[in-house]
């Protein structure tokens, strides 16, 4: 626990925000910082870090991309105001792994990297998991690289040079991914377990839904003479949660653009985000489908319209089932559970045998400054990963 606790408050300032979440954009200042501490925690190791061209990073113990690696590690970037175990936990912990084996003695008959995935949140370029899409040829070069952040800087001009794209033989290269995570949601304090093993993704996207009207003066124009987007849009997020509840589903709208944002204007505009996300694809396009249909048939009321974009797409994710059954058997038998968060390993089990690792969150709370792991049980992730790395290198 020492161990975890020392490397743990190493990187626990870095971009922390004044009300104790973070700001931690992909490539952006304090992401920079972390992405140097990763290459300085390599080289305490005598660990060799790669780059694959799209802003992902590897440390390797062995021969980098050595036939049939074992990757693990997870992301630095957060949301906005987030917390700090969501991603950089699967990083710290991998470090710690691989100083656990060495001290055990365990020499690795296949390569490990520690991987640092970039832009895992999509919280400043909108696409998640756009460093294991590149990875995996998910998107494109030119799609990426065009992709804008809020001040207008592209991913292209932030990473530096054109995204590489997709990496040749992925599946030769890697013969496991196993990703430890912060558990977004109660599950194991529910069954008294500190580590769980995923088995599945549900399918999730986002949808950019623009309401438009007619601005117009909030102090002279009758109410009968509006044509006022924000009732749609409101309309709309109501709509969403009723449509979600009703499918066993989930649907939050919580980014919301308005122009021209003004007080005494009626907005001419009003711009806002979908995430929808159900435990199977039929769910999750019929939920869309009906909030879309409400948001129409709202618009026509009002006088406004509606255009929907979607903007990504994962689908549904079953983590490969044998090599969970057998983490879980390595672990003591641990619990086995669905999550309804997108992670770099969903994206990369089309390709390679994935699997993931939880670690409990005793509040289920994340996305949030109450983000928290205990940190005896942040060591047990470390003691897990460790195990489970042996078992597959």
């Amino acid at each position: 626990m020492k161990a975890f606790k020392k490397l743990w408050q190493e990187i626990a300032p870095i971009g922390r925000d004044d009300k104790g979440g973070y700001l931690r954009y992909a490539l952006s200042e304090p992401e920079l910082v972390l992405r140097d501490w990763f290459r300085n925690q390599a080289a305490r190791r005598d660990m060799f870090v790669t780059e694959d061209g799209n802003g992902n990073l590897f440390a390797w113990w062995g021969t980098s991309w050595g036939h049939d690696a074992v990757i693990t590690g997870s992301h630095f970037d957060s949301v906005p105001h987030g917390g700090g175990y969501d991603g950089p936990l699967g990083i710290v912990s991998a470090f710690l792994a691989v100083d656990r084996l060495r001290a055990r003695g365990f020499t690795p008959a296949k390569p490990i990297g520690i991987a640092a995935f970039v832009e895992e949140e999509g919280g400043r370029f909108g696409v998640p998991c756009l460093g294991s899409r590149l990875l995996t040829g998910a998107i494109t070069p030119k799609k990426a690289a065009a992709l804008r952040d809020a001040d207008g800087v592209t991913f292209g001009e932030a990473l530096g040079v054109r995204p590489a794209g997709a990496l040749p033989d992925l599946v030769g290269r890697m013969s496991a991914v196993v990703e430890l995570h912060i558990e977004q949601g109660r599950a194991l304090d529910a069954l008294g377990a500190p580590i769980g093993v995923a088995s599945a993704i549900w399918p999730h996207g986002r949808w950019r839904m623009d309401f438009t009207g007619a601005g117009d003066h909030a102090g002279t124009t009758k109410m009968a003479d509006r044509h006022d987007p924000m009732l749609t849009f409101a309309y709309t997020v109501l709509a969403a949660n009723k449509e979600a509840r009703l499918s066993g589903a989930h649907a939050t709208i919580a980014r919301v653009l308005v122009e021209p944002n003004a007080t005494n204007a009626i907005p001419s505009l009003v711009r806002g985000w979908l995430d929808a996300r159900a435990e199977d694809t039929g769910t999750l396009d019929r939920l869309v489908e009906s909030v879309v249909k409400r948001a129409h048939d709202r618009a026509e009321r009002d006088g406004t319209t509606v255009l929907v974009q979607p903007e990504s797409s994962s689908p549904e994710v079953a983590f490969d089932t044998a090599l969970a059954t057998k983490l879980s058997g390595i672990l003591g038998d641990a619990p086995i559970l669905p999550t309804g968060a997108g992670h770099d390993a969903g994206v990369l089990s089309a390709h390679v045998p994935t699997a993931m690792l939880f670690v409990r969150n005793p509040t289920g709370v994340s996305h949030s400054p109450a983000e928290h792991a205990p940190d005896d049980d942040c060591a047990a992730g470390v003691r897990a990963l460790a195990d489970v790395l042996e078992a597959l290198a």
